[in-house]
C-alpha cells in the first residue's frame, strides 16, 4: 500500500488509475416482493444518528447538563424525527424539484425512493422542537442548543451514506484521489467516465466531524449560560463548511448568482446564525444589568 503511493508520486496523472466507485448502497436485500428493494445503507445512517442523539441526550441528563427529565428523551427524539423527515421532504420538492412534485404529489411521502434537503430538515427541526418546547415550558433555545452540538454526527453519517449512494459526487477533477463515479455518466464505459472530487467526503469531515469537535468542546469546556449561543455558532460554523465544502461538489440545482443552490441557502443559515448571535448577546447584557442591579440592592440593605 505503501509502496503504490509512494510510486503514484512519479506516475503521470494521465496514467492513473482511478478508483470506481462500485458499493452496494444495501445492507440488505429482499428476497421477496415488498414495497421497497431492500435495507439500504442510507437508512441506516440515519438510525445512527437518532442512536447518538438518544446517547448523547441521556448522558447530558446524567451530567446535569440537560433541562429534560429521563422521561422526555424519547418524545424529544421523536418530536424530531418527524420535524427532520418532513421538513426535509418539503424542502427537497421547494428547494429542488417542486415542478416534479406537482406531477407525482404522492412521492413526498415515498421515503424509500431517497431526496431530502438539509436546510428543509433544520426548519422542520425547528419547527418540532418550538412545539415540544411549548407543551414542555422549556426554553427554545436551550433545546436547540442540545440538538446542535450532536446534530454534526448526524450529518457525518448522512455524508457517509451519500458517498455509499455514488450520490451527490463532486466536480471533475484530476487529483490522485479522485474517483469514478458510474451515476455521474450513465451507460458511459468505466474508462470514459471522467474522475470527480469524492466532495460527500470533504463534506463528511467539515460539516461532521470537524463541526462536531469543536461545539463538543465547547459544550462541554466552555459552558455558556447564555442560552442559544451554541445555535448560533452551529449555524454560523455549517453555513462556512457547507460553502467551502460546495466548492468541489457538482450543483445539483441551477445557479443563483453563480452561486449553487445549497449556498445560497447556507448563507440563509449563516445570516440566521448571526441573528441568534446577537440576540444572545443582547440576553446576555440583561443578565449582566439584573446582576448588577441586585448586588447594589444587597449593598443598600
Amino acid at each position: 500500500m505503501i509502496t503504490a503511493l509512494v510510486l503514484s508520486a512519479f506516475i503521470p496523472k494521465a496514467h492513473m488509475a482511478y478508483w470506481v466507485h462500485q458499493i452496494d448502497p444495501f445492507v440488505f436485500r429482499f428476497p421477496f416482493p415488498f414495497f421497497t428493494e431492500g435495507i439500504r445503507w442510507y437508512g441506516v445512517a440515519y438510525l445512527l444518528g437518532f442512536f447518538f442523539t438518544y446517547l448523547f441526550l441521556k448522558l447530558c441528563s446524567q451530567k446535569r447538563r440537560s433541562p429534560l427529565s429521563s422521561q422526555s428523551h424519547e418524545s424529544l427524539l421523536i418530536s424530531i424525527a418527524l420535524g427532520m423527515l418532513m421538513g426535509g421532504r418539503v424542502g427537497y420538492v421547494i428547494f429542488y424539484d417542486f415542478a416534479f412534485w406537482t406531477e407525482n404529489p404522492l412521492w413526498i411521502f415515498q421515503f424509500w425512493h431517497g431526496g431530502m434537503s438539509f436546510h428543509g430538515a433544520v426548519i422542520g427541526i425547528a419547527i418540532a422542537i418550538a412545539c415540544f418546547s411549548q407543551y414542555h415550558h422549556i426554553s427554545f433555545f436551550q433545546l436547540t442548543d442540545l440538538c446542535c452540538v450532536i446534530a454534526p454526527l448526524g450529518i457525518f453519517f448522512g455524508r457517509i451514506a451519500n458517498f455509499i449512494n455514488g450520490e451527490l459526487f463532486g466536480k471533475i477533477t484530476t487529483l490522485p484521489w479522485a474517483i469514478r463515479f458510474p451515476q455521474s455518466a450513465i451507460s458511459v464505459p468505466i474508462a470514459e467516465i471522467p474522475p470527480r472530487h469524492p466532495s460527500q467526503l470533504y463534506e463528511a469531515l467539515l460539516e461532521g466531524l470537524i463541526l462536531l469537535f469543536i461545539l463538543q468542546r465547547r459544550f462541554w469546556k466552555h459552558p455558556t449560560r447564555i442560552h442559544g449561543r451554541l445555535t448560533a455558532d452551529f449555524l454560523c460554523l455549517y453555513s462556512i463548511m457547507r460553502i467551502l465544502a460546495e466548492i468541489f461538489r457538482e450543483p445539483d440545482a441551477p445557479l443563483l448568482w453563480q452561486l449553487s443552490r445549497g449556498q445560497v441557502l447556507s448563507m440563509g443559515l449563516g445570516f440566521l446564525g448571526i441573528g441568534v448571535y446577537f440576540w444572545t448577546k443582547g440576553q446576555d447584557r440583561k443578565h449582566s444589568t439584573y446582576a448588577m442591579d441586585d448586588s447594589a440592592k444587597g449593598a443598600e440593605r
